[in-house]
C-alpha cells in the first residue's frame, strides 16, 4: 500500500469514527430529548388528571348542594302550601258549622275583644239576617262585664264571616280570615308541628 493509500485509509478511518460519533451523540441527544418531552408529558398529564380531580369534585359538591338546595325549596313549598291548605279548611269549617255553634264562637271571639266604651258591631249580610233571637242580649252582657256598651248595627259589612268592632274612629276587623292574618305565624306554627312533627 502506498503512503497515498495510507493517508486515504486513515482519512476514511477517521471520517468514519467522526460520523460514528456524531450518529451516536445525536441518537444520545435524540433519548435527551425523548426522555424530557416524556417526563414534560407525563407532568403534564399528572397536572391536568390533579386539575380535572379537583374541578370533577368540586363539581359534585356544587351539584349536590344545589339539588339539595332546590329539593329544600320544593319541601318549603310543598309545606307552604299544605299549611295555607289547612288554614282554608279551617276557615270553610268555621263558616259552615251551625248556627247555634256559629255564634256561641262568635261570642267569644266577641268576649276577647270588646272593651270599655261604645261600640258598634257589623256583621255581614248573611249573619245579619240569621242572629238568634237572644243574641244581642248575650252580647250587650258582654260590653257591660267589660265597663262598655255594644250596638249591632243594621248595615251589613263587606265581610263573609265574624264581625268588624268600632269604637269611634278605631275598627277591628274580627272576621275568620283577618283573625288567622293577624296571628298567622303562630298559626303556621302549630299547624306546621301538628302535621310535620317527626317527618
Amino acid at each position: 500500500m502506498s503512503g497515498l493509500d495510507e493517508i486515504l485509509d486513515i482519512i476514511g478511518q477517521q471520517q468514519k469514527q467522526t460520523e460514528n460519533n456524531i450518529i451516536r451523540m445525536a441518537e444520545e441527544k435524540a433519548k435527551g430529548i425523548e426522555s424530557e418531552g416524556d417526563a414534560k408529558a407525563e407532568k403534564a398529564y399528572n397536572d391536568y388528571m390533579k386539575k380535572a380531580s379537583a374541578q370533577a369534585e368540586t363539581d359534585y359538591k356544587n351539584i349536590c348542594n344545589s339539588t339539595d338546595a332546590e329539593m329544600k325549596r320544593k319541601i318549603l313549598k310543598c309545606r307552604v302550601e299544605i299549611i295555607n291548605s289547612a288554614i282554608e279548611n279551617v276557615i270553610s269549617k268555621l263558616d259552615g258549622l251551625p248556627d247555634s255553634d256559629y255564634f256561641e264562637m262568635i261570642l267569644k271571639i266577641a268576649k276577647r275583644k270588646i272593651h270599655n266604651g261604645n261600640g258598634i258591631i257589623y256583621f255581614g249580610e248573611k249573619d245579619l239576617a240569621r242572629l238568634p233571637k237572644d243574641f244581642s242580649v248575650k252580647l250587650s252582657d258582654i260590653a257591660e262585664g267589660a265597663g262598655g256598651t255594644v250596638e249591632i248595627s243594621v248595615i251589613p259589612a263587606g265581610i263573609k264571616n265574624g264581625f268588624i268592632l268600632e269604637y269611634g274612629l278605631i275598627s277591628e276587623n274580627c272576621s275568620f280570615r283577618a283573625i288567622i292574618e293577624s296571628e298567622k305565624d303562630g298559626i303556621r306554627d302549630t299547624l306546621a308541628r301538628e302535621l310535620f312533627s317527626g317527618r
